[in-house]
């Protein structure tokens, strides 16, 4: 054990109170200016690793900005954090267990020992049970109940159980095993489910229930729903084992189900959904990409997991981009960071961000309970580009909020069609360019004057047309979109949520406010299917269940 223990609120630091007076001393600080003093400004404030490279010299930031951002890292006993973290001390204090999802991309012959039992090789039990499924698909020995072999997978899970699976067999779609093709299906609305069964083939349809207590609402209805399809499409019940894998701890009510305990896959209570698509939970990426490529999305997270564990703190990704993200959050008031990806394939990514972010970090006490003085979380959002140029990209150089941005962006593409590629990359960084550089008044007035407009219409369109600029981001480039770059990618992300939750003292791995809506949930139905009093619940709620309660009668 580490004995960590979570540190006095982060307010009372002292480099949080310096922290204070810097961004009075950076009120005028200008980045264009900074540049042009300083020529090593890029090669100063970038980090080069695995294939990854973070540019981060467009921020509001100076040496001493940096140095105080990682005192107060230091500060927060960090280093300590990130000890617990990997040694499996129960670093998720509300529910008094680890977090261990970095334990599951540990290379063969670590150890890693929690309560007396050694956990590596457990889960390399798991991988080499998901191999041998994987290759009796991909081999066309897994037969459904006509014995023709396997052609779709369909993953029925939500949250964790569905972004990440969904994200990583999307964005190494390149990489994808012909004959076999994924699906994912997570929302409860029949529409999604009526979409999707309508285009399979239940005699080559394999589904798999990810659901870790195997009684999660959406997925077990939906998992309900696919059985039913699959016995109406001329399925047997004695062969609903050929078409259904669960990955669940409730092992009983995944054999209930009528699922072969051979077919069920462990997740265990020390990994939370949103840091699960690296366990079994993973499958469907597995046999999407084939197994030898999820070994080296686990590859590129492990690589990922050493540097965040031996980089000093100002050489450190996930360090640099979560300190960064507190300087904005708690210092400048920014209320939501944007994710933009510029690759296709990636598409997703900032959904997967969102959750992992959002759900870590949407806290308002300390891991002692107490009240959090400042701000933690941000509001994530974006998606691909160029397509965002043409949308919000708008409110991101002439609005009035400060919204930081990381711009994600590939140096080779897979498709590479005329000169495609080099203009995305050029869109990439001329935006990021654009936020930093802006356009001054005085520059917006004369490009009217050389258009030669009067002076009376220079005057009226020259504000309307000027850039403020000045506006935060970093660039974070990948050599491609390969499963090693990608799994650093995103272990990267996972680490960067993790280091702010410590400075802030809260609980990256509970979730209580998602709880409370699946209870509510349940006698909100109660109250839509049967007769119930009224005064229990708020008028509200009420009245719109009275609403569509009275639609359903005709």
């Amino acid at each position: 054990m580490t004995h960590y223990t979570h540190p006095q609120d982060a307010a009372q630091h002292t480099a949080w109170q310096q922290l204070i007076q810097q961004r009075e001393t950076m009120q005028n600080f200008r980045m264009q200016d900074a540049f042009a003093a300083d020529p090593q400004r890029f090669q100063r404030f970038s980090l080069n690793h695995d294939g990854l490279l973070l540019d981060f010299s467009k921020n509001l930031l100076d040496d001493t900005t940096l140095d105080l951002l990682m005192q107060l890292a230091e500060q927060s006993q960090l280093q300590a954090a990130i000890q617990a973290l990997f040694n499996g001390d129960p670093v998720n204090a509300s529910e008094q267990r680890p977090a261990l999802h970095t334990a599951l991309r540990r290379p063969i012959g670590d150890s890693l020992v929690i309560d007396g039992e050694d956990l590596i090789p457990q889960i390399h039990d798991v991988l080499n049970t998901m191999t041998e499924m994987v290759n009796r698909i991909h081999n066309g020995l897994w037969r459904g109940y006509s014995e023709k072999p396997i052609t779709d997978i369909v993953n029925i899970g939500i949250g964790g159980s569905f972004l990440g699976p969904q994200l990583v067999s999307e964005a190494l779609l390149p990489f994808a095993q012909q004959g076999v093709h994924c699906h994912f299906l997570a929302n409860i609305d029949g529409s999604e489910f009526h979409e999707l069964s309508s285009s399979l083939d239940a005699q080559t349809t394999l589904f798999i229930v990810s659901s870790k207590s195997f009684n999660t609402l959406e997925t077990l209805k939906n998992a309900q729903a696919a059985r039913s399809w699959y016995l109406a499409q001329g399925g047997t019940e004695a062969c609903v084992d050929r078409h259904f894998i669960a990955v669940s701890s409730n092992v009983s009510a995944a054999i209930k189900f009528g699922i072969a305990p051979e077919n069920i896959l462990p997740i265990w209570d020390w990994v939370g959904g949103r840091y699960s698509l690296w366990s079994a939970i993973g499958l469907p990426i597995a046999l999407s990409i084939g197994m030898s490529n999820f070994k080296e999305l686990l590859a590129g997270a492990w690589g990922m997991d050493q540097h965040f564990q031996e980089a000093p703190f100002a050489e450190n990704m996930p360090v640099i981009l979560a300190m960064l993200g507190i300087w904005y959050s708690d210092f400048w008031d920014a209320q939501s960071h944007a994710i933009l990806p510029y690759d296709h394939y990636l598409r997703n990514f900032t959904q997967h961000l969102q959750q992992l972010d959002m759900e870590s970090n949407g806290k308002h006490v300390r891991q002692d309970g107490t009240p959090l003085s400042y701000n933690s979380g941000s509001v994530i959002w974006g998606g691909v580009g160029c397509n965002g140029q043409h949308a919000y990209h708008q409110l991101l150089h002439q609005g009035t909020l400060m919204v930081p941005a990381d711009f994600i962006v590939p140096v080779v593409s897979h498709n590479q069609i005329a000169d495609h590629h080099q203009w995305l990359y050029a869109n990439c960084l001329s935006q990021s360019q654009a936020l930093m550089q802006g356009k001054s008044h005085a520059q917006a007035a004369q490009e009217l004057r050389d258009q030669g407009l009067e002076e009376s219409e220079v005057q009226r369109l020259a504000p309307h047309k000027e850039i403020p600029g000045n506006r935060p981001s970093n660039t974070l480039v990948l050599e491609r979109v390969c499963p090693r770059r990608l799994g650093a990618l995103i272990a990267l992300y996972e680490h960067k949520v993790f280091v702010q939750s410590v400075v802030w003292g809260t609980n990256a791995f509970d979730q209580w406010g998602v709880e409370l809506g699946k209870i509510l949930g349940e006698d909100v139905y109660q109250r839509l299917t049967k007769q119930a009093p009224s005064s229990e619940t708020d008028a509200s709620t009420q009245g719109l269940i009275n609403f569509f309660r009275n639609r359903h009668r005709g």
